[in-house]
Parts: structure tokens; sequence; C-alpha cells
């Protein structure tokens, strides 16, 4: 009975305050005010053993430890508050009337925690015990509140993500508060992180298949150690297994176990497979695997990693507690006995039959049926045939689209078919039995490679491509000719991509299969779109169909890895999601499985690089402009245009040493004043455009641009030179209309650096020509660009005035620098707090090292507003008709 509303609750003092206060089911939690998320204090319904009116609107909370008072606004509403508690106290009781008076302190008892501990808390002066369970985070003053119950508040993980912000410290972001917290130490952050992200996964997930085979009782509780609400499973054992044990499973390799989440591998739960889970049950499977365990060999919920270890290996490895099935040791009677019993429903006698060494694909003797999973489809039995598909190692394809010979893995030469969403591989074209399949269902990814980088390669094999599972494994075939493994490639596309996204197919992909991603406005909910690599650009298709625009990866802002938990196997088993920021919006791209998605990322990262030395080849702004250009341009306007700049060399090894990083990777390096020279950025971009490919201009036009300096009309010279840019690739033309910019305003302080126009067409004429210096004609164009700059390039009035307002802001920055008054870099500007008004206005020295979080807490400290807890505050820059 879900109730909430205003009271007066009164601290310590018993000085009442005004609360919003809410009640659901499980909690009852009080709020600064009705538009907060996030509560002051939190006390589980499970909790409270008594409620009762003490007079005056008040009435009383009773919880096993710690009575609350609060006061209603009236008797009437006060009763109605205390009906409702006590309704939704007694409902609780009932319902667990078991549990213990420890259990009914903390409404997560019954779910161990996943991680918990002391971590610091911005805005909090003491360190809070911080609780992970399942897909919340709760926050707790100390120890011995979480003992009680009696917490702050949670927080739900569906709507969180956590980024790692130094050595000790990381953010869990929501759409309504970050909290910063600081761990005791690096290797504990790093736990803190991994658990969050794990709550993240687990708060993603999808309950219905979980729900649907916990309907049967025995499924409610781990097969192995007893846990409650078991949320994995051995799709091939038939057993619902917890989390911790799921871990363990692991260790023993998919040709044992295969585990598969309840509530994250959608995919995988078929309707075939939730029945068998259902009729199977956790009772059947243990009545064969554990009918001889002796109690002290058995696990419980509270047993050790090692522990489990042990046992799940004597357990499943070994089969020591199993039920020998009466013809073990005797081969072909096992064999001829699964015969039989996949026709019929026993489904017990299957699983003895198997895991007592009948073979799953021995010879029936019936040349229609030659499997037991021909026999059992023949007799009808979905279930049966399900299990055999799970518990399969080879299989019988029936047709072939597409033959060649193909090697695989260690490049063994195999005959191999794809038929019926089968690929097949065999020992040579005359065998009717596979070596092995692979389901196209099964698939996540296709990348194709060049085979030259696998030295093992014995053969002529030109081109190569691989196949990555949901079983996290990887398969390597190899052609002798890239049309042919490019038309194998296409055929298995055609096979595993959902028909709403068939038009990658069609595309020259390098990579393609299917990732979840987080976009736009939807970050609460990741969904599955299937993705497409074609040289820089990235191609992606959501779910329902929708193609989106291209992420050209060579114009990313930013391209990080992100931390994600540890034991989520749908999103790479705890590797990190890709999150590639592209104009003004982010993408968070997260894998199937660990070894997929590690590929994807070093393909994304080389895709989004620099991948030769011609301009087009080169990292981007949103302009067009080369990354590393833009990068020195800014450096250089910013923090020096003095004497003699682009005459001084610099120092060569550091020249060289930034050159190789920048052209590395232009996003992760930062120019910083005292740490970098002006002259050596300078000399950087110097050397950048005297060895770029093709030069800037490229081979094709430079001739036509040396050769329109002889025309001695100056308007039929600016007319040539912008027919000759017009004719530049865009990126080309770009980069030339950013550089001559930025000579046009170091020209404007050539009283000061005494580089007038001349003097740097002397300079840049033989750097973006690549000549020896001989030729005048080179300087005579550079000095003809910067003087008719406006007319050549189209500059605009607004764009103009813009430009020349930015000149005046740096003159002034320089005179003040001159004076004394001023560090060289800063600048003075407005800031308002809040509104744009006189009385609200800020005039601010701003150094260029300043980061917006360090103006906000100058701007706060001025107007001496101290932060509370549950203040935040961002900093905006506004552009007004183009005025910032």
């Amino acid at each position: 009975i879900p109730s909430n509303g205003s009271l007066w609750s009164p601290p310590r003092s018993y000085i009442y305050q005004k609360r919003w206060v809410k009640l659901d089911a499980d909690y009852l939690r009080y709020f600064d005010s009705e538009k907060d998320t996030y509560s002051k204090r939190l006390i589980p319904v499970s909790s409270i053993s008594r409620v009762s009116s003490i007079g005056d609107q008040k009435f009383e909370v009773v919880t096993n430890n710690r009575n609350f008072v609060f006061r209603a606004e009236n008797d009437a509403d006060r009763n109605k508050w205390i009906w409702t508690l006590q309704q939704i106290a007694e409902e609780r009781k009932s319902k667990a009337p078991e549990r213990t008076l420890m259990s009914l302190a903390t409404d997560s008892a019954t779910e161990p925690a996943d991680k918990s501990g002391f971590l610091e808390l911005r805005g909090f002066k003491h360190k809070l015990f911080v609780v992970v369970v399942g897909d919340k985070v709760f926050l707790y003053k100390n120890a011995e509140d979480y003992q009680l119950g009696i917490g702050i508040t949670y927080i739900e993980m569906n709507v969180g993500n956590v980024k790692e912000v130094d050595r000790r410290s990381f953010d869990l972001t929501t759409p309504y508060r970050i909290f910063s917290f600081c761990a005791d130490s690096e290797q504990e952050k790093e736990e803190w992180v991994e658990a969050m992200q794990q709550s993240i996964a687990e708060a993603l997930s999808n309950s219905e298949v979980a729900e649907r085979i916990w309907a049967v009782e025995s499924n409610r509780f781990c097969a192995d150690c007893g846990s409650p609400k078991p949320d994995w499973a051995s799709i091939n054992l038939c057993v619902v297994i917890c989390k911790r044990c799921a871990g363990e499973h692991r260790g023993l390799g998919p040709g044992i176990t295969k585990v598969r989440s309840l509530k994250m591998d959608r995919k995988v739960w078929t309707e075939e497979l939730i029945e068998l889970f259902q009729q199977f049950g956790n009772v059947t499977a243990n009545q064969f695997w554990a009918a001889n365990v002796p109690p002290s060999e058995a696990i419980s919920p509270t047993s050790s990693s090692q522990e489990r270890r042990r046992f799940l290996i004597a357990k499943y490895r070994e089969g020591k507690y199993r039920h020998y099935h009466p013809l073990f040791g005797n081969q072909e009677e096992l064999d001829r006995a699964l015969c039989v019993a996949v026709t019929t429903s026993d489904l017990a006698e299957t699983q003895a039959l198997l895991f007592c060494g009948a073979s799953v694909t021995c010879d029936t003797g019936d040349p229609q049926c030659p499997t037991p999973l021909a026999l059992a489809e023949r007799s009808g039995q979905r279930l049966q045939m399900e299990f055999l598909l799970h518990n399969k190692t080879s299989g019988q394809s029936s047709g072939r689209l597409l033959s060649a010979l193909l090697c695989r893995a260690e490049f063994s030469r195999r005959w191999c078919t794809l038929q019926d969403g089968v690929l097949s591989y065999y020992e040579n074209d005359r065998n009717t039995v596979p070596n092995g399949e692979i389901r196209v269902e099964e698939i996540v990814c296709l990348p194709l490679c060049s085979c030259w980088a696998w030295h093992s390669c014995s053969g002529p094999h030109e081109c190569t491509f691989e196949v990555y599972t949901e079983t996290d494994r990887l398969y390597l075939f190899g052609l002798e000719s890239p049309d042919s493994a490019r038309e194998w490639l296409k055929s298995i596309a055609k096979s595993f991509v959902h028909p709403c996204a068939e038009e990658l197919v069609a595309l020259d992909f390098e990579r393609l299969g299917r990732l979840h991603y987080k976009g736009g406005l939807t970050l609460e909910r990741a969904q599955e779109g299937w993705f497409a690599l074609v040289g820089s650009t990235l191609h992606v298709c959501s779910e329902d169909g929708r193609r989106q625009e291209p992420l050209q990866l060579r114009k990313l802002q930013e391209l990080c890895e992100c931390p994600c938990p540890a034991d989520r196997t749908p999103w790479l088993g705890g590797r990190p999601p890709a999150e590639p920021r592209h104009a003004g919006r982010t993408l968070y791209i997260q894998g199937e499985r660990k070894l997929d998605f590690l590929g994807w990322v070093h393909a994304i990262q080389k895709a989004a690089g620099s991948s030769g030395d011609t301009l087009s080849e080169q990292q981007l702004t949103e302009s067009d402009v080369p990354l590393l250009v833009d990068r020195c341009i800014d450096y250089i306007t910013q923090c020096g245009t003095g004497r003699g700049i682009y005459r001084k060399s610099g120092q060569n090894s550091k020249t060289t040493s930034l050159l190789e990083v920048l052209q590395r990777d232009a996003r992760r390096v930062c120019l910083k004043e005292g740490e970098h020279q002006v002259d050596d950025v300078a000399n950087t971009l110097k050397r950048f455009f005297r060895d770029l490919g093709d030069g800037l201009f490229t081979r094709r036009w430079a001739p036509d641009w040396l050769w329109a300096t002889a025309l001695e009309d100056e308007e039929a010279k600016v007319g040539k030179y912008r027919q000759l840019l017009a004719a530049l690739p865009p990126v080309n033309r770009a980069t030339l209309k950013a550089l001559i910019n930025h000579l046009f305003r170091v020209q404007c302080f050539s009283g000061e650096n005494q580089m007038n126009t001349h003097n740097l067409a002397i300079v840049f004429g033989p750097t973006l020509f690549q000549t020896d210096g001989k030729d005048y004609k080179a300087g005579r164009v550079v000095e003809d660009l910067i003087s008719h700059y406006v007319e050549i390039f189209n500059v605009n009035d607004q764009e103009m005035k813009k430009q020349q307002d930015e000149i005046t802001a740096i003159m002034k920055m320089r005179e003040a620098s001159s004076s004394g008054t001023q560090q060289a870099g800063d600048f003075i500007c407005t800031v308002y707090l809040e509104e744009k008004k006189t009385e609200t206005e800020q005039h601010v020295k701003i150094p260029a090292t300043m980061t917006a979080e360090e103006l906000t807490f100058e701007i706060l400290d001025r107007r001496k507003i101290v932060m509370k807890e549950k203040d935040y505050w961002s900093c905006f820059e506004v552009n007004e008709r183009e005025e910032a």
C-alpha cells in the first residue's frame, strides 16, 4: 500500500523538521523535499515491530533497535499513516514468519552483499559504510546501522555509470546526482568499481526467464550450494546455479559445463530450453550428479571459492558422486540404450546414459536417422533434441549451399558446408559426419583480416576471416584468394545477421557483429544493435531496424575504455566497454564476450587513429582539419606569438618526440604551458607540413598554384586562387584555410613578433610546397593567400568580426602580460551566477590552465556560498548572437 506525503521528523534535539516521506512495500524513507530522488534516511518495513500514536498528531515507529517519531499535519493524516504502516508491516511478517531477528534487521540479509566497506563520499565529513547488493548500492552512516538495516539511501544502478577519476577516486554518476567516492587504496578502488559495474549489469538484465524457471520449487535454490534465487545455469547439465558457483563452473571449461545467465543471455533461452529446465529441474539433475555426496564434502551458501572449486571438480569433472547407470563400462550397450531413450520422454535416462559414456554421435544403424538427434527428431521429442544439442560435440549436415577447401584453427585442411544455419567442417568431402559445427545463431562477430599477420600459417592463405561465438571461442578460416574469403564471409553474415540489419551485409565491411549499446537520451537501458566497420566509418543499425547516422571514427572527440562487471558474460565478462564521443553525442558500446569485444576495441582504436601520412588519413576535427594541426595552432595562439615565432627552430629531439605522439593519437595529447615550449610546437607544425605525403597543395595542383603567381592582374590572380582552392580535396581545403587564418592573426602582431606577411611567407612557402627554398614562387603564394585571405577564402563579415574580436582580446592579454598585471595566457571573463543580471556578475581572471570546476568554486567562494550535500553546480559557456 504505497503512500507518500509531508511529515515533521525530529532530529535528536526533537526540533521537528518538515520532510517528504515515502512508504512502499519495502522501505519507509524521508527526503528534504518532494523533488529529491535520494533520501536522507530509510527504514526497512521488515524491521518495524510496532507503530503507535503518542498524541499531538505524533506517532512512533518502533524498530528492533531504534525508535522514530513523526508528526503529521493533523490527526486524520496521522491515523492514516499509522494504519498504512501497520498493514504493510503485518503483511511482510505474515509472508516471512520464519525470518530471524537479524534477517529482519536488513532487507538484504537473504542476499549476501557483493561488496561492503567504508568509503569517503564528497559532501560527508566522515566515511560512509557502502554496500553493493544485487542491482542497488546502499549508503549507511556506519557498520552498526548496516547491521540494523537503518540506512541513508539506496541508488538504483539501472541509471548508474561508474568512471575512474584518479588513483583512489571514482564517480558513480546518475541523471540526478554524482556520487564521488574515494577508497583507501588503488586496489580497493578497482574492487569497488568492479562491484558497481557488476551491479549495473544486473540492473539492466531481464528476469522473465528466471521467473519461469524458478516456478519449479527445486530451481529456486542453487543445485550446488543451495543459495536462494540462483540466476545462472549450466545449459548442458540442466542445473540452475548461483553467481558464485557459476564462476567456478566456468573454470571447468565449456567442454564440461556451458554457463549462461537466466537474466542476461536472453537469446540462448529458447522456449524448448526453458521447458527443458522446467521439466528437468535441479532435483532430477542432482539425483544423478549428487546421489552420493558425503555431508562432510557438501558445500553451503557461505562456502569459500576454494571449497566450491574442489566440490564442483569432484561432482562434474570426476563424476565422484553420480549415480552410475547399470550399463556403465559397456560402450556398445550404452549407445544402443541411448538410441532407445531419445525416442521417449525419459530425460533422466538420457542424462544418465550420456554422462556415463554413451556417445551423442553414435551410429544408430538406421540410414534415414543415423544419429540419436535424428531419432529424437523423427519421434517428435523436442526436449530430447534440445538436451542432445547442448551436449553435442559433433553432428550431421545434410546439404551444401557453399563448399570450399578451408583451413581452420591450426590450418588443418577441412571440407566446409553452410546449410540450414549450421557451418559444418569435415575431414574431407567424402565424410558424412562432421568433425564439428558452428550454429550461426551462436555467432557474434565476423572480422575479415589479412593472413600475413598469422606467421604460423602453413600454406598460401592470402586472406583469412574469423568467427567469434557466444561461448567465447574463436575460429580462424583461411582461403587462397580474397574473393573466396569475401564470398564465404557474406554468406555466413546473411545467415546470422538479423533481417533488420541486412543492409549492413551489402557493405564492404572489415568487421560485422552484434553489440549492446546506449546513446542519446536512453542511457537507462542498453539495446542490441548490429555494427559494421568499413574503413574508418562505423555503421550502426538498431534492434528495431533503424539505420543510424554512421560514425566517422577519425572525427571522434574522445575514445576511451571504462570498467565493466567482472562476471557478466554477455557484457564481456567484466571487460571494459568502448565509449566514443562524437559530434556532441555519446555512444557506449559493450560486446557479447571478452574475446570478441577486445577485437572490436582494437579495430575501432585503429580505425579512429591516423593511418598514413596524407591529410585525409589523419585524425580530424569536425571541420575536417587534422587534429594535430588544430592542437598546435590553438596552443601557439593561446601561449605565444612572440618575437621570432616560426623563425626559431626549437629543439630537434623534442620536435621529433612531440610529432610522433601527436601522429600516434592526437586526442590523448594535451599541450600545456610549462611542459611544452612554443618554439617546439611551432617547429612540430612546420615539420608536419614539410613531411606530409602528397603535400598540402597536392602534387596534382601544386604547379598550378605556383604558376598563378605570374598573373599580373590582382583580381585575376585572386580568382585563379579561388578556383584552385575549390579543386583541392575537402580536407586539404579546410586545413589550408585554418593555417592561413592562423598566419593572418600572427601577422596582426608583427610589431611585436617581427613576423609580417612577407617573413611568414619566407618560412612557410618552402615548407608547404616542400621545396628547397630556392623557388621564390612558393613564398609568393603564401604571401598572396595571407594578404587576400578574406577574398580567397570567402570570409563573411560576421566571421571576420568574430576573428577581429579574438585578435583584440589577444592584444589586451598581451598588454596586460607586458605590464606585469597579469600572467601570459590569463584573460578577464564576466561570469554570471544563476541569472544574467548586473548584481550577479563577477569579473574573474582566468588562467589558461583553469578548469570549469575551479572557476565554479572561485565564484562560489567570492559570493560566500557554502556547498551543501545536495548542491550541484555547473559552469556553462553561452553563445548569444555568435558572441561568446
